[in-house]
This record gives C-alpha cells, sequence and structure tokens, in this order.
C-alpha cells in the first residue's frame, strides 16, 4: 500500500528544532518513541497544551490522545491542577525534607488501594518497579523475579529482557549495555499461559521472590487478560510463597479509584504507581502491606533514596489530581467516554478495508491491526501492518488528531475529552480510512 503523504507534517519551526536537537541529544529526543521512527517523519515540537488540545511549534492545534503518555487524567494544564502548582512553587521547588502534601498524598493512596498500608514515594515508575522488586526480594531472601512478554516495567537492566520460545525463558538482554548476568535472575513466560506458570513455579518456586505484571498489559498494544489467569497468578505465587507485584502506573488511579486492583477485584502483595498520581510531574510510588514495607530503611535493612523523592510541587500536583477525580466523579465520567468512544467507533470501524480493532479497557484504548484479531498476548505486527499504522498515524495528523507515534502504544482519554472532542477523532479516522481505502 502507498502511505498517505502527512499534509500536517513538522512545520518549519519544529524541523528546525529537530535539527538542532539531532547535535546535542541523541536521536534528537529525551526518550526513543518520540522521535517518530516508528511512523517516519519529523516529531513535532509542543509549544502548549490545554484542555484536549496541543499546540505545535509552528501553531498548529491537535486534538491529543497522547497525554504524555497518561498522566494528564484532566487534561492539558487543568486549573485546579496548575493553581496547586503554583501555590507550592510560592514556598520553593524542593526542600530534601518531609512535608506535608507528601503525607496527604501517601493518605489518599492507602485509601484508595486495596491491601496498601504504606507508600514510599519516589521520582518515576522505573524507580518504583525496581525499589519494589528490592523489597521483593528482602522480605522473601529469594533471588528469581518473573515477568511476562509484552509487560513492560521500565528501563532497570534486569527487566530489559524479551521472551524466547517454549514455556519459560531464561531472561536475554535486549538492549546492549546489559550484561546477561543482570539477567540471569530473570524469567520470562507468555501471557495467558497457567501452564507455563505452574511449570515454571513447580520447578523453580522455591526460588522466585515475585512475579511481576501489568494486570492491564499496556505497553505491547492494550492487551486485557482473562480474570481467571489472573486469580491463578495470585493464587500460585501464594501457594509458592512468592510476591505479586501488581505494575499499575498505567492503570493506577486511572481504571478506577483502586486501580486495576479495584476493578479486577484481585489484590497485590506490591503495587507500582505514577503517571496519574503525578499531576503531570515526575512521581512514581510503591506500596504494600505494612510487614513487607517495614524492611526498607530506616526501619528495614532494605536501602532506598531519592533526593526529590515527595518533591513539595510534584506532590500538591498529585494531591490535586486525585481530589479533582474523587470530586467530580472523575473515574464514572471517564468510562462514560470510553464507552462513548466505543459506540461512535464501531461503524466506522466496519468500514475499514483491512483488519483494525478497537481494543478498551475505561479510558485506555488502542487500534488493534493484528491480522488475526485483537491479541492477549505480546504479537509482532508484520511490515505490513506497521506500514498501515504509519500512514494511519500520518492521515489522522494531517486532520488535527495526535496518536502516539507507534503501532503498539495506547492512547488515553481524559476528562477534557467531551463528546464533541470524541466526534471528532471518529470523523477523522472515517475520513482517513477512506483515504486508505
Amino acid at each position: 500500500m502507498t502511505p498517505v503523504q502527512p499534509a500536517a507534517d513538522a512545520g518549519p519551526r519544529s524541523s528546525a528544532l529537530y535539527e538542532r536537537a539531532c547535535r546535542v541529544i541523541p536521536g534528537g529526543v529525551s526518550s526513543p518513541v518520540r522521535a517518530f521512527r516508528a511512523v517516519g517523519g519529523t516529531p513535532l515540537f509542543i509549544a502548549r497544551g490545554a484542555g484536549a488540545e496541543i499546540v505545535d511549534a509552528d501553531g498548529r492545534s491537535y486534538l491529543d490522545f497522547v497525554g504524555s503518555w497518561g498522566p494528564l487524567i484532566a487534561g492539558h494544564a487543568h486549573p485546579q491542577v496548575l493553581a496547586a502548582i503554583g501555590a507550592a512553587l510560592v514556598h520553593g521547588t524542593t526542600y530534601g525534607a518531609p512535608c506535608a502534601a507528601e503525607v496527604e498524598l501517601a493518605e489518599r493512596i492507602v485509601a484508595a488501594y486495596p491491601q496498601a498500608e504504606q507508600v514510599r514515594f519516589v521520582s518515576s515508575g522505573t524507580e518504583a518497579v525496581m525499589s519494589a522488586i528490592r523489597v521483593a526480594r528482602a522480605f522473601t531472601g529469594r533471588e528469581l523475579i518473573v515477568k511476562f512478554a509484552g509487560c513492560y516495567h521500565g528501563h532497570a537492566d534486569h527487566l530489559l529482557v524479551a521472551a524466547g520460545s517454549g514455556l519459560a525463558t531464561f531472561g536475554q538482554p535486549s538492549s546492549a549495555g546489559v550484561p546477561a548476568a543482570f539477567t540471569a535472575c530473570t524469567r520470562v513466560l507468555p501471557l495467558d499461559d497457567e501452564a507455563a506458570l505452574r511449570e515454571l513455579l513447580q520447578r523453580e518456586g522455591a526460588r522466585v521472590a515475585a512475579v511481576i505484571i501489568e494486570p492491564v498489559p499496556a505497553n505491547h498494544g492494550l492487551l486485557p487478560q482473562r480474570r481467571e489467569f489472573l486469580l491463578a497468578l495470585r493464587e500460585l505465587t501464594r501457594e509458592h510463597g512468592a510476591l505479586l507485584i501488581f505494575d499499575e502506573v498505567i492503570s493506577g488511579f486511572r481504571l478506577a479509584r483502586g486501580g486495576a486492583a479495584e476493578r479486577l477485584g484481585i489484590a497485590a502483595d506490591l503495587a507500582t504507581f505514577g503517571k496519574v498520581i503525578g499531576g503531570g510531574m515526575p512521581v512514581g510510588a510503591f506500596a504494600g502491606a505494612r510487614r513487607i514495607m517495614a524492611r526498607l530503611a530506616p526501619d528495614g535493612d532494605t536501602y532506598q533514596a531519592g533526593t526529590l523523592s515527595g518533591n513539595p510541587v510534584a506532590m500538591a500536583a498529585g494531591v490535586a489530581t486525585l481530589a479533582l477525580l474523587e470530586r467530580e466523579a472523575g473515574w464514572q465520567r471517564l468510562e462514560e467516554r470510553g464507552a462513548e468512544l466505543e459506540r461512535l467507533l464501531q461503524p466506522v470501524l466496519a468500514t475499514a478495508r483491512f483488519p483494525l480493532q478497537l481494543v478498551r479497557v475505561g479510558s485506555l484504548f488502542w487500534l488493534s491491526l493484528h491480522a488475526g484479531g485483537a491479541p492477549r498476548t505480546a504479537q509482532p505486527l508484520t511490515r505490513e501492518e506497521s506500514a498501515r499504522f504509519g500512514a494511519l498515524f500520518h492521515g489522522m495528523l494531517a486532520r488535527g488528531v495526535y496518536l502516539p507515534p507507534s503501532a503498539y502504544e495506547a492512547c488515553f482519554l481524559s476528562l477534557a475529552h467531551g463528546s464533541a472532542e470524541l466526534a471528532r477523532f471518529v470523523q477523522a479516522l472515517g475520513s482517513t480510512l477512506a483515504e486508505l481505502a
């Protein structure tokens, strides 16, 4: 197929900024997917955002379904969140000491999340996962970690592994610069496969400190898991004395007040958070039962620290965001928006001349181009399917809709996406599909 030429590709200002950036920043970006390598073209440099829209350096507006990859659940520059940030900034940017907002945000998380009794703040999701795994190893006295192919848990060395063939693999590094020795204690399993999980735990369960999973995997497409599989995971980890870690960096405080754990009715031993709890500021956290968290220094023997952890500005943004969601029935409204989008898209998707399915969980959604139907396990796209997404991406961009520049990334709805914004999205997709046909 011939890709659509992007009529709204990067303008002169974005192009000039990208040229400058490539001289001083590897690839011209600070996170790889932003470089548009998966879709082609020059990345847009964003100047500002408001509500459901962003404006690029050339003054062009786009309806945004990236939302900074999930944190902006209230939309860009929400007045109440900005007011909280402004009020905090008046008193300084960082103290390197405890602050009241840190306590309030921790209280909100503990009150909302199933079985969480204590929480420790960090500055990113990667830090949260790295620290939760360290605590799990200390608590159990074991060394092995089990993860699932297609679940992303940040860029810590021991988690940058890919699955090979067979029921279970020894972790093999999927990034240069990661020694095999760093991943030797990581095992990788396929999603949606109780037999593989059971076999691994029967063989090595006595050495497994923790099994970590995104309860709603959203980093290799959106791969909703059967509740039966997750229940088996919960039961088998208990049976073998391993901890279960839910990575809710994306799903936490987005899919429900208590995250995917509440939505599924399954509680993990430890959970990691990010995105929403920072209200647009860099924040991560991990939480669990008091008996597990007690292993953390200064009370326990497991070291973890961070200069900007519990940053007062970030804590204020997080408190304001969670308060807004509770006050305005945010999770119910987001579910309703997602259902409305699903309903509007059904007749449009039926017109596609190639496989295209909507996968939705609450305010998370993904357009899957897999020929075999939307998968539950990590499945690579063919070259043709990837090319189709590139054409789809640029077709939407030309119509003023900004999607994630990767076929494997999920889209995010916010409270700023109303019926008018959803109708714009559906109309743009219909026009793009007609053009591709």
